[in-house]
């Protein structure tokens, strides 16, 4: 088995044959490459003690000393090296007490997650597979390193690494491992909230997040993220919808990858979690008419305020909390096809979440049924359009482009603030519906007459 490795990885792992150490390629970059998939990271175990690696190399940081690791540069990049190592008893579901080191690469291997993560690789040695890595990377199964209990009691972030790990690669979870995570699902609850959300981002993002359908079943989201199994519970009994709040979510996030056209990791990221969370509140504010027909009257308000609590939880930044609690909040407008009306909701919404929000509106509509679907399109794609020849005309749609500002209406005599707030808000409004009025000699003569009517103090 060959794998085209990095010269500067060949380099290092020459080194320390060089010096009498074993080395390999281990872990996640032997996987991809197997996989036909390019490497992020390529990290490098070794027979080497942490000191004997330092010596050995002219640049390195100690990243992770006591547990063997040691950051080797070379070439202008950074490689992971680790000491072979033996983890000892874990405590707290996420740290082992100690780590020894070991001259022995199966103990190394043996203590890692999954088998399609315990193979190590060498170009004079080729592939090392002491557990049947390879053999599930062609079935297509993700399956713990000898006991899956054992491998979960040492660290319960890897219940959801299992289910991230099917998504990301389309893999199905081994019948044992799957019943050793509904057993161990309550230990996620040990884990840090940032570990998590690294977890649901790379699922939700990935080309499967229907896997997140797994970690409401094993009981997984249950300890982390509770609004999550009440959407999977609650039903939609409504002409524009087939699925359950939960099903018709994995929908929309699958459609979100379609859509968008981009390479912006961060926005899709943004696209995925506003898919996601775009229908958190419907739960709380589902309601049933006489017919029988459910209805989610004030979800999208609703929903803005439960995601940033929810993504506050999940420790994210404040620019995609920001970013995701507005597209939500706006995610259920409905165009009525006046490019009046649509600047003022341009304005109202603000312009820069408008590319994405037409495209989480698409995918929401994509995930509904098919009652009125090409029509609710035909209307998107025709704002769409709109939407871009407001911004080619560069028509107006702040108030901090109109042509005047509160100095010229403080040079007219109108000094007080609410007064002058009011004059700009009016000319606003008029601007917003005729762009053509933003002109500075209209809006002085207009902001004149605004003054005088309302017997603003000149």
């Amino acid at each position: 088995m060959y794998i085209d490795i990095p010269e500067n990885v060949e380099t290092i792992i020459r080194i320390f044959k060089n010096n009498g150490y074993e080395a390999y390629a281990v872990g996640g970059c032997v996987r991809d490459s197997l996989l036909n998939k390019q490497p992020q990271d390529w990290d490098i175990t070794t027979s080497a003690s942490p000191d004997r690696i330092k010596s050995l190399f002219n640049k390195t940081i100690d990243t992770g000393i006591v547990h063997g690791t040691v950051t080797v540069r070379i070439g202008g990049e950074s490689y992971e090296v680790t000491t072979y190592r033996i983890d000892g008893e874990y405590e707290d579901g996420r740290h082992p007490k100690s780590v020894c080191f070991t001259a022995s690469l199966t103990e190394d291997l043996r203590r890692r997650d999954f088998t399609i993560n315990a193979m190590a690789y060498s170009p004079d040695e080729g592939l090392i597979d002491i557990f049947g890595g390879m053999e599930d990377l062609k079935a297509g199964i993700i399956r713990c390193v000898g006991d899956a209990d054992e491998r979960f009691a040492e660290d319960a972030l890897r219940t959801l690494r299992a289910v991230r790990f099917a998504g990301q690669l389309g893999f199905n979870i081994e019948e044992k491992t799957y019943k050793a995570i509904c057993n161990a699902s309550a230990g996620i609850k040990n884990i840090s909230f940032e570990r998590i959300r690294v977890e649901l981002s790379k699922l939700i993002v990935s080309d499967g997040p229907d896997r997140l359908v797994i970690a409401y079943d094993t009981g997984l989201t249950g300890m982390f993220f509770p609004e999550w199994d009440r959407m999977m519970e609650t039903t939609q009994n409504n002409p524009n919808h087939i699925y359950t709040v939960g099903i018709h979510t994995i929908k929309a996030v699958e459609a979100v990858k379609k859509i968008y056209k981009g390479n912006d990791e961060r926005e899709l990221r943004i696209l995925s979690w506003s898919a996601l969370l775009h229908d958190v509140a419907k739960p709380v504010c589902r309601s049933c008419d006489e017919n029988g027909t459910e209805h989610f009257y004030g979800h999208p308000d609703k929903g803005a305020d439960m995601a940033v609590k929810i993504l506050r939880r999940l420790k994210f930044d404040n620019y995609t909390i920001n970013m995701v609690s507005r597209l939500i909040k706006y995610h259920d407008y409905r165009f009525s096809g006046s490019k009046k009306e649509l600047r003022r909701f341009i304005s109202r919404a603000g312009i820069d979440i408008i590319p994405l929000l037409f495209i989480l509106m698409e995918a929401d509509v994509s995930a509904q049924s098919d009652y009125h679907r090409d029509d609710k399109l035909r209307l998107l794609k025709y704002a769409g359009e709109l939407f871009d020849e407001i911004v080619a005309d560069g028509e107006t749609l702040t108030i901090k482009e109109l042509k005047i500002n509160g100095h010229d209406i403080i040079e007219m005599g109108v000094s007080e603030g609410k007064q002058i707030g009011k004059i700009l808000d009016k000319l606003f409004e008029e601007v917003i519906d005729n762009p053509k009025l933003n002109n500075r000699e209209y809006l002085l003569c207009r902001a004149e007459e605004i003054a005088e009517k309302n017997n603003f103090s000149f």
